[in-house]
This record gives structure tokens, C-alpha cells and sequence, in this order.
């Protein structure tokens, strides 16, 4: 098992194929941005779309972008589109990219991540805390979680 990044990677076909398998609708939406080459435009330039794979299989996937659906707002960056294929569930491999995420968080010195959800008891696991409630690009509320980035001094 392994993390690789969609841009980075050379078979975007391929992993674009394997998003648009997940039927949840945010999924869908991901999919849909990327394949028409929307993401970047719409989260910041820096976006990553990190995967978690084994072999060509993909097991999970997130992203990594300055921003989300909360905005406007200085809070970045924000970890988003978090979705693990069902029959992978319970091995806590949303973890591995979330932590994943945040290594590069802390290597941009960044002293947060935030996630926006409309569920509890997902992210705090992972050690996430409910930080306010935002209104969302819909208008709906939105729970902001946020992490404190663990970062070495220089």
C-alpha cells in the first residue's frame, strides 16, 4: 500500500476512472471537477488530491487545498473530499491520509488543517477538535474542525 498524487501521477485516466466509482455524491463532484480541469480553478493552484492505493486499486482518497466550502475565510488549509471505498472501512486508512496531509501542512508551516463536515464523531478520532460552525458556499451550516499541525523548530 501506498500514497500517490493524482497530479503527480501518470495515470490520471485511470484514477479518474477509479474516483468516479465511489457513488457519493461528493465523489461525483471531485470526479466531475477533475476531469473537466476545474479543481484547481476552484480550490487554489496548490491543490492536491492525495490517493491511497495498492497496486491499481484505489482504497481511499482526499484532498489538500488552501480552499473548501467555507469561504470566504483565512483558514487554510483545509483537508476535504475525504471518502475510503466501503470494503476497506474499519482500517482506519482515512487516517493514514489524513496524516499524510498534514506532514505536508507542516512542511508549507501551516499551524492548522481544517475540515468542514456536517458529522460528528468522524474526525476527532483522528484528533481533530470542533473549532465553529460556518455558513457554507449553500448557505447550510457547516462544523469547522481543525488540527494543530505539529511542527520542529528551526
Amino acid at each position: 500500500m501506498r500514497i500517490i498524487e493524482y497530479y503527480a501521477s501518470d495515470n490520471k485516466k485511470h484514477w479518474l476512472k477509479q474516483i468516479r466509482k465511489t457513488g457519493w455524491l461528493p465523489g461525483k463532484h471531485l470526479f466531475y471537477m477533475l476531469y473537466k480541469n476545474k479543481l484547481k480553478e476552484k480550490m487554489g493552484e496548490t491543490t492536491l488530491v492525495p490517493m491511497l492505493v495498492e497496486g491499481d486499486e484505489l482504497i481511499a482518497f482526499c484532498t489538500l487545498a488552501p480552499l473548501d466550502n467555507i469561504q470566504p475565510t483565512d483558514m487554510s488549509p483545509w483537508i476535504g473530499f475525504v471518502y475510503t471505498f466501503p470494503k476497506y472501512r474499519g482500517n482506519h486508512y482515512a487516517g493514514m491520509l489524513l496524516d499524510y496531509a498534514e506532514s505536508i501542512a507542516a512542511a508549507m508551516g501551516k499551524k492548522y488543517t481544517y475540515i468542514t463536515t456536517k458529522h460528528t464523531g468522524i474526525y476527532e478520532k483522528y484528533g481533530y477538535d470542533f473549532y465553529k460552525t460556518e455558513k457554507n458556499m449553500q448557505g447550510r451550516d457547516s462544523r469547522v474542525y481543525r488540527k494543530a499541525i505539529a511542527t520542529e523548530k528551526r
